[in-house]
């Protein structure tokens, strides 16, 4: 994935968490251990939202490369905002994935898992 196609894919994703009432609170936001695309917050939630964007031309999924391994770095990263952002807010693990046409590179279809990993590990079966 290019950076362009991943910058389509979050500008999408918040503008999706808005339509659904989320406020977008940080972008890309990192830590020693790696990235949250997208922190919002809706009703009682605090979300780390993670954004993946393939196009149709794909042989996988897009949600499939959230692996077990990307679904610790994001815990670890969301862990270290919590800690400087102290907050009443239940936590909660999202994934936006995103397809695009291979040619214009607009999104053509989109699927939001809310709650899609916790820390309890495992991860989502599906992926």
């Amino acid at each position: 994935m290019d950076t362009s196609s991943g910058r389509t894919g979050e500008d999408f994703a918040c503008a999706l968490l808005q339509k659904r009432g989320a406020v977008v609170i940080a972008r890309n936001y990192h830590s020693r251990w790696g990235e949250v695309d997208i922190i919002a917050r809706q009703d009682r939630y605090l979300l780390f939202v993670e954004v993946k964007t393939r196009s149709a031309r794909s042989a996988s999924v897009p949600q499939a490369a959230v692996t077990a391994g990307k679904q610790k770095k994001i815990l670890r990263t969301a862990i270290q905002f919590m800690t400087g952002h102290p907050s009443e807010l239940q936590p909660r693990f999202d994934v936006i994935a995103l397809t695009t046409d291979p040619y214009s590179g607009q999104v053509i279809r989109y699927q939001y898992i809310e709650n899609a990993f916790g820390a309890g590990g495992g991860g989502y079966a599906p992926f």
